[in-house]
């Protein structure tokens, strides 16, 4: 067979021809033969596999900076890179439905406390942090305040820095009023602060490569919730968790931005392989390091809300973390108990918990 025009490489390949004259001036699908008189280009037939691929990268949303190095790279490598393109297409994704979905949320939302006929709402707290037995210093913070809960957990040779530096940008929400309608610029601003306070205390460099990327790498994750009177606010990015206390019934209300998670959420690794697998603990992403979780959570009295690093989730199984939570009366003790198993456990980690239960705003 003889070189294709543009019309008919086009046809075949499901390029129009104006992508192909551009992928032709970007260097990605050059034609086989250029007239030197009429510039009219022609394709041969083998490069019709190139462009199908370009064609069905396109489709993926993949950018053509990327497609030119998928290109140049053998069958198994480039789709090694595919593979990781589409993880971080889904990644972004669910940011950014997360957003959508807090968006909603806040933006479809009446404050109950406005009516005569709901209990004013106030939450009462506790916050506990420990080295563990295992670990030379604890890289982990805790804070409970009357809006702000908190928990960080450091990593790398600045980590203690770092987690404390984020906790600490996040204060200004106890003092700092809230005007109503702007929870998202407030929390939004706040997690910006909070990314250059760390980059402030971490060392030059420290970080830039990614969460997980090496023991000299500094940084932290960060899982807080903001009391708005009536609802808690989270933002949630890294491993840290929060449970939901409801009637008895123990629920986790974030998700683990870990390798692992993503693992389990792809079908990979069941719940009970991820839990013993030695990667558990590789971050994908962590404070300045991808986009953070938000959430809204209705209030209910009663309610009881516990944060902790994976110092405890790791180690003691959610029954026992549901077991302490239904049956301790108050945040002091319960925060002691559950440091305390994840020490009988083995201790291996620093641990962090924080409790707060929801209830009837005192006089």
């Amino acid at each position: 067979m003889g070189l294709l025009t543009i019309g008919a490489f086009a046809k075949a390949s499901r390029l129009s021809p104006k992508a192909l004259r551009l992928y032709d001036e970007l260097g990605l699908l050059t034609p086989a033969r250029v007239d030197p008189v009429t510039g009219y280009r022609r394709y041969a037939p083998e490069q019709l596999d190139r462009a199908r691929l370009v064609a069905w990268l396109r489709r993926l949303g993949m950018p053509l900076a990327r497609i030119r190095r998928v290109c140049a790279l053998d069958a198994g490598a480039a789709a090694r890179e595919i593979r990781a393109f589409w993880a971080e297409v889904e990644a972004d994704t669910a940011a950014r439905r997360d957003l959508a979905t807090f968006l909603i949320d806040h933006l479809s939302w009446k404050d109950p406390a406005m009516t005569e006929t709901t209990s004013p709402l106030g939450i009462r707290y506790a916050a506990l942090s420990d080295a563990g037995l295992v670990r030379a210093s604890n890289q982990d913070t805790a804070y409970a305040g009357t809006r702000l809960l908190a928990v960080a957990d450091g990593y790398g040779s600045g980590g203690g820095p770092a987690s404390a530096a984020a906790v600490d940008a996040l204060k200004r929400l106890e003092t700092d009023g809230i005007p109503a309608g702007n929870l998202l610029n407030v929390l939004e601003d706040a997690v910006e602060q909070a990314q250059r306070a760390v980059r402030g205390v971490t060392e030059p460099g420290a970080g830039e490569a990614g969460p997980g990327t090496g023991s000299d790498a500094a940084g932290t994750t960060l899982t807080a919730m903001l009391w708005t009177g009536s609802r808690l606010a989270l933002v949630h990015i890294g491993d840290s968790r929060v449970y939901l206390l409801r009637d008895g019934e123990l629920f986790q209300i974030t998700h683990d931005h870990t390798m692992v998670q993503s693992m389990v959420d792809e079908g990979r690794l069941s719940a009970e392989e991820a839990a013993s697998h030695p990667q558990r603990s590789l971050l994908l992403r962590a404070l300045g390091q991808g986009a953070p979780d938000l959430r809204l959570h209705d209030a209910r009295r009663g309610d009881r809300y516990l944060l902790c690093s994976d110092g405890l989730s790791a180690v003691v199984p959610s029954e026992e973390i549901r077991r302490v939570l239904a049956a301790t009366g108050e945040p002091e003790p319960a925060v002691r108990e559950l440091v305390d198993l994840a020490n009988a456990s083995g201790g291996p980690d620093n641990v962090s918990c924080v409790v707060a239960d929801v209830m009837e705003a005192q006089g």
